[in-house]
């Protein structure tokens, strides 16, 4: 089985706990920096609440956008898209959570947000 160097699992629309506003300010500001300092995880997983970073009239656009062009792969649960009405996606593509699962698998380090 082939390994991953790691996997980052966003399950927020945010992160921490706690005033939605400053979450979502410091997950943004939190993509931007790994794109920008090149220690970007193979993959990030978004699922539950977290998938809704990836729709496109959110405010992650710029930030998702770039971490791809630089190789780091995204992709959403699809079950979770359905269920928040998500159907356009800025960046990623849609998994299942076997997928999900086989990439939990395959990482040498599993980070969640």
């Amino acid at each position: 089985m082939e390994k991953l160097t790691d996997l980052l699992q966003i399950t927020r629309n945010g992160m921490g706990s706690g005033d939605k506003e400053l979450s979502q300010k410091l997950l943004k500001t939190y993509l931007k920096l790994i794109a920008e300092d090149n220690r970007l995880p193979s993959i990030i997983a978004f699922y539950n609440e977290g998938v809704k970073v990836l729709d496109a009239s959110g405010t992650y656009g710029e930030e998702l956008l770039q971490l791809e062009q630089k190789g780091c792969k995204l992709i959403a649960c699809t079950t979770c898209l359905n269920y928040y009405q998500i159907e356009n996606l800025v960046a990623g593509s849609k998994a299942t959570m076997p997928d999900i699962i086989t990439l939990q698998c395959k990482a040498d380090k599993v980070i969640n947000l």
